[in-house]
């Protein structure tokens, strides 16, 4: 393993780094995004993520640690660049000042629909137009929590490796099978493989509890602001909602994937 040492935030390699976790345009010219921590990075690793550069604050993470990044890279036949900077730079390029010393830029995956390998009777979350990526990294945690085997985005309107994104998932956009695709190419998918569409919505809706989730399953949700489009209402197989038994008429959406996923994990451990 070959370290090299950057002194300046005005290297050039410095600067790419920031422009790929400010800028979506940047991470889709370079197919590189970036990940801070040593969890996060772990996670990538475990996932097949190709890494291609790591930045390491030796202030702060220790050699021994790195040593272990690398063996982890080394176990998937990649091997990537290594940098050493100085706390200042660290603190410059780093979000959060927890984050173990470690931060690294991979190579992006295209997250294709058709190669989402499912198993029997899949639990899948459909999500249309997702805007805010805080939301979609909590339902991905929440995802990855109930054992979803997969999630699809449609029509996204943030991209898949928006650093608050990763943040807020912990990970969890490594670790659940993720797929981003149009609603018309998804519905289209989800009928060929004979898979239930569930809308969550409040109107012409049955309880989210009366419905059958054992079997191959997909919980749609659509954004806070405007719920989901006729496309998907016209193609469900049943709407469904929760009961709002208070002076407010909606959660937040990634509360509502949460509720809806665990229905599912509940009806079939009782199947079991």
């Amino acid at each position: 393993m070959r370290i090299e040492t950057i002194t300046s935030p005005q290297n050039p390699k410095i600067k790419t780094l920031l422009e790929l976790q400010e800028k979506s345009k940047a991470r889709r010219r370079e197919g590189l995004f970036v990940v801070e921590g040593l969890r996060e990075l772990m996670h990538c690793i475990s996932a097949g993520y190709q890494v291609h550069t790591i930045f390491a604050c030796p202030e702060i993470l220790q050699e021994s640690i790195l040593m272990e990044i690398d063996t982890a890279v080394s176990d998937k036949g990649y091997r990537c660049n290594y940098f050493y900077i100085s706390r200042n730079i660290y603190e410059k390029v780093a979000y959060r000042g927890s984050t173990e010393g470690v931060i690294a830029e991979l190579v992006c995956k295209s997250h294709r629909l058709e190669d989402l390998c499912l198993p029997e009777n899949p639990l899948v979350v459909v999500l249309e137009s997702v805007e805010k990526p805080g939301n979609l990294g909590a339902i991905l945690r929440s995802a990855d929590a109930a054992g979803v085997d997969a999630v699809i985005v449609c029509d996204p309107l943030t991209d898949m490796y928006n650093p608050n994104l990763i943040r807020s998932s912990i990970g969890g956009i490594f670790t659940v099978r993720t797929a981003a695709t149009s609603s018309e190419e998804a519905i289209k998918w989800l009928k060929d493989k004979k898979i239930k569409i569930y809308t969550a919505q409040l109107q012409d809706s049955e309880w989210y509890y009366d419905t059958d989730m054992s079997k191959g399953t997909a919980i749609v949700m659509g954004t806070e602001a405007t719920g989901l489009t006729d496309v998907w209402r016209n193609a469900a197989d049943a709407h469904i909602k929760i009961p709002m038994l208070g002076k407010l008429d909606s959660l937040n959406v990634s509360v509502s994937a949460a509720i809806l996923m665990y229905e599912a994990v509940r009806q079939r451990k009782c199947e079991s």
